[in-house]
């Protein structure tokens, strides 16, 4: 650790959390760019909580590697669940508290699962608060993730909490096709999940870019409700998108609808080639 951080070096401090201080750093010779958190005993947050959050694995791990975690890939109800415990926790955040919290930064590495599943929005480095709203808006600097970047924030730089619901949006497809918000391996049309879902979503063959490992699992009920939920949280314009309440409701009731033709058994998103 102290070598990959020049001995902890100030100049190599790019945060400062409850915990501590984070570092940037290299490891691997040189060839692999960390980011290090260490422990601050002085710091208002525990040894027990430091080592929770250091167990704690991305949403994005889980999608694309089987190796990781003691269940292996996650299920489709499963992806559910967190998606739904996701959005619960963005809920909270732009109307539990006094102000609207904006997070700005929702993508699948910021949410964190740990090991009964639990969904844990994570790292605020990049929130802001609506306490000087005007006219439900923020005027600030751009910042995000590009591939999860609201273009009307990114055009007009003005933040409302409609940008996490558009990044948000990005995670559902993310969870629902494992694959990354941009691959510039890919074909032109083709790099930017959003874009792609979308109009593949238009023109009636979603399930084309369904995980393969989940594609069997999802009724085709709930596939549905969940990729209208998406589409419309990726609308262009912030006032056509839903809140993030909606958003919850929408989750739930997909779920309630996977479990209820689980019971049933119902049919499966696949369909008819014949057709």
């Amino acid at each position: 650790m102290k070598r990959a951080t020049q001995s902890f070096h100030e100049s190599n401090v790019i945060g400062i959390g409850g915990f501590g201080k984070v570092y940037k750093g290299a490891i691997d010779e040189g060839l692999t760019k960390v980011a290090i958190k260490r422990s601050n005993p002085q710091s208002e947050q525990g040894v027990n909580e430091f080592k929770t959050e250091i167990a704690l694995g991305t949403l994005r791990e889980h999608l694309y590697d089987s190796r990781k975690g003691p269940m292996g890939m996650l299920s489709w109800k499963q992806r559910l669940e967190i998606c739904i415990g996701a959005a619960r926790g963005l809920h909270y955040l732009h109307t539990g508290a006094q102000y609207t919290i904006i997070h700005r930064d929702v993508k699948t590495t910021n949410i964190l699962l740990d090991d009964k599943w639990s969904a844990k929005v994570s790292d605020f480095g990049l929130s802001k608060t609506g306490a000087n709203m005007e006219n439900g808006a923020v005027s600030t600097v751009v910042k995000g993730s590009f591939g999860y970047l609201d273009p009307e924030y990114f055009r007009r730089q003005q933040l409302t909490e409609k940008s996490d619901v558009y990044s948000f949006g990005v995670v559902l497809f993310e969870v629902l096709c494992a694959k990354p918000a941009l691959d510039p391996s890919l074909p032109k049309e083709q790099v930017s999940l959003a874009d792609w879902a979308l109009q593949c979503k238009r023109e009636g063959r979603l399930v084309e870019l369904v995980d393969p490992h989940i594609k069997e699992d999802i009724k085709e009920e709930c596939l549905n409700k969940f990729a209208d939920t998406a589409e419309k949280c990726l609308n262009d314009s912030g006032l056509e998108r839903p809140g993030m309440g909606d958003v919850l409701w929408n989750l739930e009731f997909a779920l309630q609808l996977q479990q209820e033709e689980d019971q049933e058994g119902g049919r499966i998103c696949e369909r008819d080639d014949s057709k």
